[in-house]
């Protein structure tokens, strides 16, 4: 199973969430969060098809020195970053070893935050149904630090939704999420790139469109 491209695989995520919620397990009011930038463009067709909000969640990959690609720990707002200490002890590494990444990855967190919402507040998620959708899940390292950041602000519902995930990520985060939905958890997982046909790397602008066109939260663009 491959997917055409992220709009057809969040068509086909939105499908299933929709009937998550018309069977009760998605209680409104709901809210969309994309992990940009490529969860921006799955995201979209998931707020479409609720009729539900759309803003983002800014998180930022750490990555091993000298590997940045290998993810050994994620930071969200101005949240602690949180790691990997099983990655950091096999490469013989501790914190303290990562504080020049850290700081260079919470600068590009707020500078996305600004550019993303435009002056806009985050939205207000006490007691509401939370949706985070990403393009798919690897290591799960983002995805964890977006999910320990949101239950901090007391949703009512937390769900991690992804078109594809690696099975063994997709498992421990059921740990985090109060839901995961994932349409597809091959065994041979490799990388979630491999799962799409067109597989584009993402510009800030066009996560700016993506907001523009699905349903944003009120006072932003669309909303």
């Amino acid at each position: 199973m491959r997917f055409h491209d992220r709009r057809q695989a969040g068509q086909a995520l939105a499908g299933e969430l929709r009937a998550l919620r018309d069977g009760g397990g998605l209680p409104e009011p709901i809210v969309v969060l994309a992990l940009p930038r490529g969860g921006a463009a799955v995201a979209r067709e998931v707020a479409r098809e609720l009729d539900a909000p759309l803003d983002v969640l800014v998180v930022r990959k750490i990555g091993a020195p000298f590997h940045e690609e290998y993810g050994i720990g994620a930071i969200a707002g101005d949240d602690e970053p949180l790691f990997d200490h099983r990655a950091l002890a096999g490469l013989g590494l501790d914190e303290a070893d990562l504080a020049a990444t850290v700081t260079r990855e919470r600068a590009e967190v707020r500078r996305r935050e600004q550019r993303y919402r435009q002056g806009r507040p985050a939205p207000e998620l006490h007691g509401r149904t939370v949706i985070v959708v990403d393009d798919g899940l690897a290591t799960g390292s983002t995805a964890r630090a977006a999910l320990r950041a949101l239950r901090r602000r007391q949703p009512g519902r937390l769900v991690l939704a992804v078109p594809v995930g690696a099975p063994d990520s997709v498992e421990l985060m059921r740990a985090e999420a109060d839901e995961v939905l994932c349409l597809y958890a091959p065994a041979a997982f490799t990388a979630v790139g491999l799962w799409y046909e067109e597989f584009d790397q993402l510009t800030d602008d066009d996560v700016l469109r993506a907001l523009h066109t699905g349903r944003t939260v009120p006072g932003g663009p669309g909303g």
